[in-house]
């Protein structure tokens, strides 16, 4: 599991060449964390999907490889979505904003393994 506060530590020491490299997939962070269970005892996990490109490019179509992606507990379609087997959208398509973050909640009997596979950076 990543640091909760890893997309802090991105921002200490970057170099003046990164600064003027265009956003990429590296520049999407998904975090995350254990939540409380629910009440009937099944396990929930809290995702914060972070924007940490250092110019503030806006990213839209961001895909997430998910597995079966599947939560007991319903979460916002226009935040995340499993499309197909291992292919989740987040943000319904839409552009995240260079330091924007989108939060959600599922609840599943274990953590899902969620790794950025494709993004489309909205800036040249």
């Amino acid at each position: 599991m990543r640091d909760r506060y890893a997309h802090r530590k991105l921002l200490l020491g970057l170099d003046a060449e990164r600064t003027r490299d265009k956003c990429k997939l590296d520049d999407i962070l998904i975090i995350q964390g254990e939540a409380g269970p629910l009440p009937d005892g099944i396990p929930s996990f809290t995702v914060e999907i972070i924007n940490v490109c250092i110019t503030g490019c806006p990213m839209s179509d961001i895909h997430v490889s998910c597995g079966w992606f599947a939560s007991a507990k319903l979460i916002d379609s226009k935040l995340f979505k499993r499309v197909k087997y291992n292919d989740c959208i987040v943000n319904d398509r839409l552009p995240l904003k260079g330091g924007e973050s989108i939060v959600f909640v599922y609840a599943s009997s274990f953590q899902y393994p969620l790794e950025v596979s494709s993004v489309n950076p909205c800036c040249s």
